[in-house]
């Protein structure tokens, strides 16, 4: 899998700042890229990013993408499979792990507490 990131040697990561929505989540839920691009059109590209839920946001519906996709769990609590109100699912806290192949549905996602993911997105080539 040929990798498009910078070399990075250990440095600060700025949390105050560089947040942005992703295209296709509700306000509350942000992303700071940390390495990378993924070019969901030409299928290319990896990217390492930051994902973190303010408390109560919720999505309403399961994601599907074609890329993989590795999930850890800093801080916080995230359920899973909760309905379009943000009721129900299954919660899990912090160190705990996803790693989805591409076509996997999964989600929708709510945090009660609020949360910090760091997922990694790459093609397989």
């Amino acid at each position: 899998m040929p990798i498009d990131k910078p070399h990075l040697e250990f440095h600060r990561i700025d949390m105050a700042s560089g947040w942005e929505t992703p295209q296709g989540y509700p306000p509350g839920i942000e992303q700071k890229i940390l390495a990378g691009t993924l070019d969901e059109t030409n299928k290319t590209g990896s990217r390492t990013r930051l994902l973190r839920f303010q408390p109560g946001v919720h999505t309403t519906a399961p994601f599907v993408h074609e890329y993989w996709e590795e999930v850890f769990l800093v801080e916080g609590d995230l359920t899973v499979g909760n309905d379009a109100r943000g009721n129900g699912g299954e919660n899990f806290g912090a160190g705990t792990y996803a790693c989805r192949p591409p076509g996997a549905a999964h989600g929708p996602f709510k945090s009660n507490g609020g949360c910090l993911l760091l997922e990694s997105h790459y093609y397989a080539t």
